[in-house]
């Protein structure tokens, strides 16, 4: 990514991270004042109260069991070694240089090239990718794609995206109860109790409140990918990889749009639903140009002598292609039960 003139890449990554965090910050911020007006104006004060103990309900089973669910929403199937020793061998290498613990690793039977990584902190962290993304990557970008899921686990934007999507949820979810109240006389609550204010006002703000929580969870989500390429592209030494792989990406996207659901399109690498001339005008990623060229202005410092976690990074050039797609056709029978 590029840097401000006469600012060390060191420097630099420090700014992109503390602008990131206090924006994110900010935008949970003002999720949380969503929650606390659309239930002061359901109850007063004992409704603000009530929306903001169901929010923290929300955050606490997200925290806990977002990543099992997510995994079976998609039918993701656990990979060891003696599976994928491919794909293993690369996210052991990314893990040591990026000094975090082995995640464990899945393949989601679809043909749509994608990938995500979820589960509560690095020491509980799930990578998955789909059957597509195994067939169509060279290792290049294969490992770009992985060291930016990793890079995700690493700046904890899996707690945070959970944290957006399930406040969200309840904001959308007060907002239905808003409607309906101002249907049923709602409105015409005691307004010196600070709660009403209104039937006319209530379906405003059931309207306008959630596009709100959708626009905040969007901003967050975009402003976290751009730091997870930055990120991954220094866990991988090189940023050509995730930027070849973005390209490839962007183009099957279009053409193999994958079965998701919106809800979980914003953990995905790509947004999994831009085949969508209608859903990528809510996109919950950046444009895929931007962040390729992004990419391609960067500047990411190569180790000298052994590379972080011990490895240097020129130490390890790709295989010829050749050698690398008989390996995945190897992995791909083994997943197929064929060997």
């Amino acid at each position: 990514m590029a840097l401000p003139p006469g600012c060390s890449p060191n420097e630099g990554e420090i700014e992109l991270k503390m602008g990131n965090q206090i924006r994110t910050t900010l935008l949970l911020a003002m999720l949380t004042v969503l929650i606390v007006l659309i239930g002061r104006w359901l109850g007063g004060a004992e409704g603000m109260t009530l929306a903001l103990v169901m929010a923290a309900a929300m955050n606490f089973a997200s925290y806990w069991f977002s990543d099992k669910i997510v995994l079976r929403m998609y039918n993701a199937q656990e990979v060891g070694p003696q599976e994928a020793p491919e794909l293993h061998g690369m996210v052991e290498t990314l893990c040591r240089r990026a000094g975090l613990p082995m995640p464990k690793l899945y393949v989601i039977p679809q043909e749509a090239p994608n990938a995500f990584a979820t589960g509560r902190n690095p020491e509980h962290a799930a990578v998955a990718v789909t059957e597509g993304l195994l067939k169509l990557m060279n290792r290049d970008e294969a490992m770009g794609v992985l060291a930016h899921e990793l890079a995700h686990v690493r700046n904890r934007d899996i707690l945070i995206g959970s944290i957006a999507a399930t406040m969200a949820g309840a904001i959308m979810m007060l907002a239905n109860m808003a409607r309906f109240s101002a249907m049923f006389g709602g409105g015409s609550r005691d307004r010196g109790e600070g709660g009403g204010g209104g039937a006319i006002g209530m379906i405003v703000l059931s309207i306008i409140a959630p596009l709100a929580a959708m626009l905040i969870q969007m901003a967050i989500s975009r402003s976290r990918e751009f730091m997870a390429d930055a990120t991954g592209a220094a866990f991988a030494g090189t940023p050509d990889g995730l930027a070849g792989a973005l390209q490839k990406l962007g183009a099957y996207s279009k053409q193999l749009p994958m079965d998701a659901s919106p809800s979980t399109a914003h953990m995905f690498i790509v947004n999994p639903l831009s085949g969508s001339s209608l859903m990528s005008l809510f996109s919950t990623h950046p444009p895929l140009e931007e962040r390729i060229a992004r990419l391609r202005g960067a500047r990411v410092e190569r180790p000298v002598g052994p590379g972080v976690g011990g490895f240097n990074v020129a130490d390890e050039p790709p295989p010829a292609d050749a050698d690398a797609q008989a390996a995945r056709r190897e992995m791909w029978e083994r997943l197929q039960g064929k060997k």
